[in-house]
């Protein structure tokens, strides 16, 4: 596809919304990365958890917020991706902000450590909840707002904005914990999605037609979620993919313990987990050109193999100076498949449900969020 016909895609070939909700998604981003850049850190540092500990936690979390979109998803086709957009903003805020008061409050002196450890843990699950509902109604909206042609440049873009965010919002946490202390990052974090609940309810609209509005029974919503549970190649594709996102993650558990114990605690390590980011902000439609040529599957298979490589010149010599170049050529890989995997799971998904087939799309995050995260820490 020649840039002439990019331009014109960029011009005619997506709907008012598509820009809307991905608009909302960067924010979203924003203060997801931000938190979770240093949310092992503020677990073990701020908190005085060990690494097991922290790393149970971050799976609680992290698993949660990606494994819910499979049931948020149903919802969001039952209920629209408008009500599901205005919810998840309204718990995300308020779930930010109660972990920064945690921190703020400094808990671990006055509260068992027991205790403090379900504490957070509830916390955080309910923050979970609220952050289900964003990914099955953003892509649930890309793939109302898009043409056939304009599809796959509609997710590849997608792809960058959710790194835009990626990208600032480890570099705000960094500012933020530098100057006035790493709880108030989750402020941030929580006044973000303040301001993205206002522009859900000024400017999102539900997409498409009638045929497309949402609706039907709950009860039936519910049935297919267990429709597709049958689909037995497609979990099977799903569980498998979960083992790149156990890599995926040890960037934001594995990593930043290293930077501060082994390197140097003078070493921002929020802008080394964002190096990924920024390297999608610059490469993914030169990629996605690159690519669009490509079957999904192949660029899947493609995008997985880059990624492991990455581990091993890591595991060669983890120095500071090997470990920032490998994660470009980890995202690299990463912004070969995951925009195309989005794609093929959006062709896979039968009329009227695309929000539940891309909830579970992320089932794959959620378990490399649950088993990377505490496997990661016991690991270190």
């Amino acid at each position: 596809m020649d840039i002439y016909k990019q331009i014109q895609l960029l011009k005619t070939g997506f709907q008012r919304q598509f820009w809307v909700a991905n608009i909302m998604e960067l924010f979203e981003r924003l203060a997801y990365y931000g938190q979770a850049a240093v949310l092992s850190i503020f677990l073990r540092d701020h908190l005085k958890f060990d690494e097991f500990e922290a790393g149970k936690i971050s799976s609680i979390f992290g698993g949660l917020i990606y494994f819910l979109p499979i049931f948020a998803g149903a919802l969001a086709d039952k209920y629209g991706f408008r009500k599901s957009f205005t919810f998840a903003f309204f718990i995300l805020a308020i779930g930010y902000f109660l972990v920064g008061a945690i921190g703020l409050y400094n808990f671990s002196d006055i509260v068992e450590k027991e205790y403090l450890f379900w504490t957070v843990a509830v916390v955080l699950i309910f923050t979970a909840i609220g952050g289900s509902f964003i990914k099955p109604a953003v892509l649930g909206t890309v793939s109302k707002t898009t043409t056939s042609e304009s599809k796959s440049l509609g997710y590849a873009i997608y792809y960058m904005l959710v790194n835009v965010g990626g990208a600032l919002g480890p570099l705000i946490a960094f500012l933020v914990r530098d100057s006035i202390g790493i709880s108030y990052v989750y402020f941030v974090s929580a006044i973000s999605c303040v301001l993205m609940f206002i522009s859900t309810l000024i400017f999102y609209k539900e997409p498409g037609g009638s045929e497309d509005a949402p609706g039907g029974l709950l009860k039936e919503k519910i049935i297919n979620l267990v429709y597709v549970l049958k689909n037995f190649r497609f979990i099977i594709f799903l569980l498998i993919f979960s083992l790149y996102w156990i890599m995926f993650w040890q960037i934001f558990i594995i990593i930043p313990y290293y930077i501060r114990d082994f390197i140097s605690k003078d070493v921002p390590f929020e802008l080394v987990e964002s190096t990924g980011a920024w390297s999608i902000i610059f490469l993914q439609v030169v990629v996605n050109r690159l690519t669009s040529k490509i079957k999904p599957i192949d660029a899947i298979t493609l995008g997985f193999t880059l990624s492991i490589f990455t581990w091993l010149i890591i595991w060669a010599n983890p120095t500071l100076w090997v470990i920032v170049p490998a994660l470009v050529i980890f995202a690299i890989g990463e912004m070969t498949q995951a925009p195309r995997y989005y794609e093929y799971i959006a062709n896979l998904a039968p009329k009227g449900q695309i929000g539940l087939f891309q909830g579970y799309a992320f089932l794959p995050i959620a378990m490399g969020w649950v088993f990377g995260g505490t496997f990661g820490g016991y690991i270190y």
